[in-house]
């Protein structure tokens, strides 16, 4: 009975930060909820209504942990489709049976589907959903209602779509236009203002708040009604009893048709596939790192699907830009999607009417930015990378998505990525002859406990890659495994970048994912997610110094330092901090080391979130590596937010006869009595006589950082001079903690 009580206790004391993290979310899924919907010609309240039921049915039937069900970007072009032949109700019934499909899809254990797709396809499928948004609503984001065939035509209009807009001679439509231009502003700029307090409002909610405020100050401050014409409103918000007494009456009588049916595979297909993608990415931003029940999400999404659908509400997936806010605002497990659903019930209760106030331009301006984020040139830069074949799959998915519809596309993509697997193989035999053969062979070697060895042969690709995963999501995270390719003549990039993910999953649960049998393959590219075949070697090229890694050069021949510009992927010493608990560390840079590497000073690039919601950030950090343990903890400056914490259960250790200090700096970690005894008279008077500084402890080494941007010159030189200090005062009171440790 124990382990209930505890998990009971847990779950209470988590409560506070699932129910605050509910709500931030809920500020992003409210207005991203009413312009998805309108993006699919579907009534604003349809996107809410998915978001609700969603919240709601996943939390407490779903096998996600951190993940946000609602309504999910890459529908929008699907259900246009759906809708505009179907019509509304009939399209209400196709999204009824594609979560009938999907809970199906569930039970039959097909949650490894999103595998049996090459990543450059899926990648181009995506960017095709972003153009598809992105091309309607830019001209909605300027006030411009047109009406054209297709995607293309839709993209070929937009410099038209500007040029009328810099010459409206219509006041309301200049108005209706700044509104969706200022809000595109927002959301291109939001992200790179790292302020802690601004960003406790996410931009799409900035958004609204501020097109409401806008609308007051014309009714009460000026007098004068909205200057925004009205055809660019939100309209047809209807409040939670008329919901309920306007719910569709489902009709049958069109579901014999082929469109009808083509309409339900195709929601089906892009749920499944949006939704196991986004699971993925946010098992790999959990604190906790632990796995998904897909198969359950599957199931659980389903139903939230087909009791949507009843409602008069889209398409129920997880999305990951929702799901990585939840998680950097320290969502711990389910009942912070139901928080989310709950705070939509309450704005809709209340604030309907308000909600009407929003010009659509500012909402389509959300969407605009979504689909810029999908189909990022970016992207593209970042699959030439890997390979140049792999632009070639990216772009035949792309164009057929674009041309034809998203089931042709993918399954163009899957053509072609098979096609230049055997051209660039120069055998058909290879794929033909061992596609059907089991290729992998697992065994955990007695000589060695916990050592599992997986041989991988003939070839690994996107065609069987489920049969490694099976093995490999069998083996518990926290063991060592080597994976032997020595014997497999042709590994893709599909199976390259799953293989990192793996080995992330393993250095942060405390095992060891070794990759070996490489080293007579080679690829195009240096890319780690590059496909490895027999090629010729590349040549290297060396790049010179860029100016900053020139001066650092010369600041480690002053501090008698070595120094290496070149980036490392190995950051398992970084590991056990919490700060990158919900992040991804991509590499470090421009390291300068003393000889034993006990002080390491380096640029670092992370990102947090996961997807279209990923955000990249550098920053400089130092790392001291101490003689002895010491308890975990966490310092910064006092400030809002950390006493706001407080009410979500995180408590700040204040240090007895040291109120200038308590008042000053956040002191958090689990053994008070140890940190309070290693925060003596000493340690205390160094933090209050030096800068601020974000100092953590891991136990046995110390990670400190002052701004997430990259340091000055100037800046690295009094980091450096901080923390050599920092670690010879706290050496020095090692040996009267070492007792409460």
């Amino acid at each position: 009975m124990s382990p209930k009580k505890n998990n009971i206790k847990a779950f209470f004391k988590a409560l506070p930060k699932n129910v605050f993290s509910g709500f931030v979310v809920s500020l992003i899924a409210l207005p991203l909820g009413l312009g998805l919907a309108m993006a699919s010609d579907a009534p604003p309240i349809a996107g809410v209504i998915a978001a609700i039921v969603g919240g709601i049915v996943v939390s407490f039937l779903g096998g996600s942990h951190v993940t946000i069900a609602g309504p999910g970007n890459g529908l929008v072009g699907v259900l246009l489709i759906a809708i505009s032949s179907l019509g509304l109700e009939n399209a209400y019934i196709a999204i009824i049976f594609s979560g009938a499909l999907l809970m199906v899809l569930g039970f039959l254990r097909m949650g490894t589907i999103a595998d049996f797709f090459p990543s450059s396809a899926i990648q181009g499928m995506l960017a095709a959903i972003g153009l598809i948004i992105l091309g309607k609503q830019f001209h909605i984001m300027l006030a411009h209602k047109i009406k054209r065939e297709d995607t293309i035509d839709y993209l070929i209009e937009i410099p038209f779509t500007i040029n009328d807009a810099l010459h409206y001679g219509n006041k309301s439509l200049i108005y209706a236009a700044a509104a969706g231009i200022i809000s595109l502003i927002i959301m291109l700029i939001y992200s790179k203002i790292r302020n802690k307090y601004l960003q406790l409002i996410p931009a799409p909610m900035w958004i609204v708040i501020l097109s409401i405020g806008f609308s007051y100050y014309f009714e009460i401050g000026l007098h004068e009604p909205n200057p925004i014409a009205k055809e660019y409103m939100i309209s047809g918000i209807p409040e939670i009893g008329d919901i309920i007494a306007d719910l569709p009456i489902p009709n049958f009588s069109g579901i014999w048709s082929f469109s009808f049916w083509g309409s339900v595979l195709a929601l089906t297909l892009i749920s499944s596939i949006e939704s196991l993608l986004s699971i993925k990415a946010v098992d790999k931003l959990d604190p906790e790192k632990r796995r998904s029940n897909v198969n359950r999400d599957l199931k659980a999404l389903g139903v939230a699907t087909m009791g949507s659908g009843l409602l008069g509400g889209l398409n129920v997936v997880t999305v990951i830009a929702r799901s990585s806010v939840n998680v950097n605002n320290g969502a711990s497990n389910r009942s912070s999607n139901f928080f989310h659903a709950l705070f939509l019930v309450i704005f809709i209760v209340f604030f309907s009417t308000q909600l009407t106030r929003i010009p659509l331009p500012a909402l389509m301006a959300i969407l605009v930015y979504t689909g810029y984020k999908l189909a990022s040139p970016k992207i593209i830069t970042k699959i030439f990378s890997i390979g140049k074949e792999q632009l070639i799959i990216f772009f035949v998915t792309l164009i057929v998505t674009l041309q034809i519809g998203l089931i042709s596309g993918i399954l163009a993509g899957v053509l072609a990525t098979l096609v230049i697997h055997i051209i660039i193989n120069k055998s058909v035999g290879l794929f033909v002859r061992n596609v059907l053969k089991p290729n992998v062979l697992m065994f955990k070697e007695t000589e060695q406990k916990d050592n599992f060895y997986v041989s991988v042969k003939h070839f690994c690709s996107f065609l069987n890659y489920f049969r490694l995963k099976q093995h490999l999501d069998a083996i518990p995270e926290d063991q060592d495994v080597i994976v032997d390719f020595s014997m497999c003549e042709f590994v893709d990039d599909t199976v390259m970048e799953n293989i990192s993910n793996y080995q992330e999953l393993f250095a942060k649960r405390g095992g060891h994912f070794d990759v070996v049998g490489l080293d007579m393959h080679d690829t195009d590219s240096k890319h780690p997610f590059a496909s490895r075949r027999l090629l010729p070697v590349p040549k290297i090229i060396k790049n010179s110094l860029t100016r900053r890694q020139t001066s650092m050069e010369v600041l480690a021949k002053d501090y008698q330092l070595h120094y290496s510009p070149k980036k490392q992927k190995d950051v398992s010493f970084l590991n056990n901090f919490s700060f990158f608990n919900t992040k991804h560390i991509d590499h470090i840079y421009n390291e300068l080391s003393h000889e034993d590497s006990a002080i390491k000073l380096f640029d670092i690039g992370f990102s947090e979130g996961e997807f279209i919601a990923k955000e990249d950030i550098r920053s400089t950090m130092l790392y001291l590596q101490l003689k002895h343990n010491i308890p975990e903890f966490t310092l910064d400056r006092e400030g809002f937010l950390e006493r706001v914490s407080a009410f979500a259960g995180v408590k700040d250790i204040d240090i007895e006869n040291h109120d200038d200090f308590s008042k000053r700096f956040h002191l958090v970690g689990d053994n008070k009595a140890g940190i309070a005894q290693l925060f003596n008279d000493e340690v205390t008077h160094f933090f209050e006589s030096n800068p601020y500084y974000h100092v953590e402890s891991s136990g046995d080494a110390i990670l400190i950082f002052e701004k997430e941007r990259l340091a000055s010159i100037k800046e690295i030189k009094a980091l450096f001079d901080f923390g050599k200090r920092l670690k010879l005062v706290i050496e020095s009171q090692n040996e009267s903690v070492r007792k409460f440790y």
